[in-house]
């Protein structure tokens, strides 16, 4: 939804509603892909701060799944609630997507918490793969349903161009809570910890705060994160304000626009694939500074693109990228946890604490430099730039024999 289907909507209807790019929102008179961009910034922030204190709670409370399960259920009926959006009741519009946000991110500190308890050290860079891969194959499956919808539409008497997407709102929700019914099913609750069975809030705070003193004297983990979150704010903007550049800069139509998220939900499938085959044919550090590579000549390709079609280029590196450095991402820094650790919720907090704030700062400069030079091309660079950065970062841990990362 926020990769195909939302935002060339949320571009056409604002535009109806207000007969301009430039919308008003809270008595503020703001282009409307520039809101999208700072609705999508304070969304993570929220995410990043209240999502350390609740995993703490749940390491504590044995409750992980349901936290997950809250997080879900509430990104799942906000993302239905967008079939009431109609580009006049703007804010209303913004405060639902910002909570369908925070309800997917919210869910994946504990989602992704789970790796560490489903599968030994020497298998998850592959199971992490396998998750990104499914998660790319269901996300594939109810896009092609919803584009032969939409293009359907009239054939089946709905003659409203704006009706056949906000169905498609309804059935991302009902997707979503739908399918995660087989997580909840299987997956354990967690481990309670009988001595902090009370004063849950403060047992959060304490897990959080010994976390953060956990990785300030791991020294290799500091670098990595402190890598991870300079990539991520330009990997995780070019997911949310993609299909934004292909409308607004090339000129794309909409089915098109679906069609090319679909072929980067296609490629990005055996995108993670490759990238775990290719941390075992090298290291795990070694395959991410190679898929950054990756991610820089995408950004000179998308900055030097002038044609519509050449938007399905850009897709096709986006996704061969995208999936390798998200799975890899994960299972590297689950190999940094120390082991035998139980409280996994915690790291993996801390985890997308660091990638929320590169988010935060990521689509917030990327739509800053759009407002004050008028144009998305000059954001591009700014994401290149991230990437080169975080490489640079990177080579302090290649350059270490003795981290165990850096073998096979």
């Amino acid at each position: 939804m926020t990769a195909a289907i939302f935002p060339p909507f949320y571009e056409n209807i604002t535009k109806s509603a207000f007969h301009d790019d430039m919308v008003i929102f809270l008595g503020f008179s703001i282009k409307n892909s520039v809101l999208y961009s700072y609705a999508f910034s304070f969304s993570f922030l929220i995410t990043a701060f209240i999502s350390p204190v609740l995993s703490g709670i749940a390491d504590y409370s044995g409750q992980k799944k349901s936290y997950m399960r809250f997080f879900v259920t509430l990104g799942a009926l906000t993302s239905m609630s967008l079939f009431f959006f109609n580009g006049y009741n703007i804010h209303f519009g913004i405060i639902a997507i910002i909570l369908a946000n925070i309800g997917f991110n919210g869910s994946l500190v504990f989602y992704n918490a789970y790796l560490p308890e489903i599968s030994t050290e020497d298998r998850r860079d592959r199971v992490s793969a396998k998750g990104f891969s499914l998660g790319y194959l269901g996300g594939f499956i109810l896009l092609v349903i919803n584009l032969l919808f939409i293009l359907n539409a009239e054939k089946i008497g709905i003659t409203s161009k704006t009706l056949a997407p906000q169905i498609c709102f309804l059935s991302v929700g009902i997707w979503w809570i739908g399918f995660a019914q087989y997580s909840f099913y299987y997956l354990p609750s967690g481990y309670l910890k009988e001595e902090k069975k009370h004063h849950y809030l403060l047992s959060g705070f304490n897990e959080i705060k010994k976390v953060f003193q956990e990785v300030r004297h791991h020294k290799n983990m500091k670098i990595f994160l402190f890598s991870f979150f300079i990539y991520s704010m330009g990997v995780q903007t070019v997911l949310y304000m993609a299909s934004l550049f292909g409308a607004k800069v090339l000129n794309v139509p909409t089915e098109k626009l679906i069609l090319s998220i679909l072929l980067i939900q296609l490629v990005a499938m055996v995108g993670a694939q490759l990238a775990a085959w290719l941390s075992e044919k090298t290291t795990n550090l070694k395959a991410i500074s190679i898929l950054l590579a990756g991610w820089v000549i995408m950004c000179i390709t998308a900055y030097f693109t002038t044609k519509a079609n050449g938007f399905f280029i850009l897709s096709f590196m986006v996704g061969l990228v995208m999936g390798g450095i998200q799975s890899l991402s994960r299972s590297t820094f689950s190999k940094f946890i120390p082991e035998k650790t139980v409280d996994t919720a915690s790291f993996f907090s801390f985890y997308e604490f660091t990638e929320k704030i590169a988010i935060v700062l990521g689509i917030a400069s990327y739509g800053f430099i759009e407002q004050i030079s008028g144009s998305m091309r000059n954001s591009v660079i700014l994401l290149g730039i991230f990437f080169i950065s975080a490489f640079l970062v990177l080579l302090f841990l290649l350059k270490k024999p003795d981290n165990k990362v850096y073998f096979k």
